[in-house]
């Protein structure tokens, strides 16, 4: 981790980035000529929906995995963007800047629907670009079993798409069913006691969603240096409305977020996850003017 922060740091200052230059749109279509930014439009082609999932694998494993939700050329462009991003020492949760990295979770409106009923949002989402090498995030359980009811139905869900494959090779993801995990949703679930033979490997197409409640355990793998390729996914988080929000602003289904409202999003991202995503100092410092 420590070796992709320096990295990332020595990228950073020999291309010179400064806070005038991420805060210029024509930065980023340079960087992206393919995708698009605030296009209100192009948000509002829904594409594709997928089937909505069975809530009775949700209640029961804690997750769903839907299949091909994205389109082929667009997630081909995704991965190129985020691939670009981290070639030029920025981390890939900047590809929020454009609109492809929103579009997908919209196309699952039905689907937050059937699950959480009215929801919104939150403002909490994140991308990967894992490469040879690398790592995804540790262990570990979103917001715990505080994102839980009494009844155990889920106030928010996680979201991750796969924008590349994903596989054991190259660090897919890996889940602990919650029937399979004693300690879910107790006081004591920092308390890790289920058993290795209960693990899922869920390797997944471009393309490919995982949704999970919040009180899951689960982690990203490491990739082997043999990967084909790095593994590039994003996450967003969703929650019911009739209960308190966790975090604010709440971002309302198809809304179409401005480029400065992103920046100051993604720069509050950055800085939220330091323990998961060691930032190198000199973006940790645009984080911290582009966040205010």
């Amino acid at each position: 981790m420590a070796a992709a922060v320096s990295a990332r740091a020595e990228k950073l200052a020999a291309q010179g980035r400064t806070l005038a230059q991420l805060r210029d749109e024509a930065f980023w279509h340079a960087l992206a000529p393919a995708l698009h930014i605030a296009d209100a439009a192009f948000l509002k082609d829904e594409g594709d929906a997928p089937d909505t999932p069975d809530t009775d694998d949700l209640a029961r494993e804690g997750y769903v995995q839907l299949r091909a939700l994205a389109r082929g050329p667009e997630l081909s462009a995704m991965a190129a963007a985020a691939r670009a991003l981290t070639a030029n020492g920025l981390d890939p949760v900047f590809a929020f800047v454009y609109d492809e990295f929103w579009r997908p979770f919209f196309r699952l409106d039905a689907v937050y629907r059937r699950l959480l009923g009215p929801y919104a949002f939150l403002p909490d989402f994140w991308a990967w670009n894992v490469v040879p090498g690398g790592a995804g995030w540790g262990p570990h359980r979103d917001r715990g079993r505080e994102s839980l009811l009494p009844d155990g139905s889920p106030i928010s869900l996680t979201t991750w798409i796969a924008i590349g494959e994903a596989t054991p090779l190259n660090g897919c993801l890996y889940m602990v069913p919650k029937h399979l995990d004693p300690t879910y949703g107790c006081e004591s679930e920092n308390n890790w006691r289920f058993d290795h033979a209960s693990i899922r490997a869920l390797p997944a197409e471009p393309g490919d969603v995982l949704i999970w409640d919040q009180a899951v355990m689960h982690w990203g793998g490491k990739s082997s240096p043999r990967a084909p390729a790095s593994r590039v996914s994003m996450s967003f988080e969703a929650q019911r409305l009739d209960v308190p929000s966790a975090e604010a602003p709440l971002i309302t289904p198809w809304q179409v977020v401005s480029f400065g409202d992103r920046l100051k999003l993604i720069a509050a991202k950055l800085l939220h996850y330091r323990h998961m995503n060691p930032l190198a100092p000199a973006l940790e410092a645009l984080a911290s003017e582009l966040a205010e």
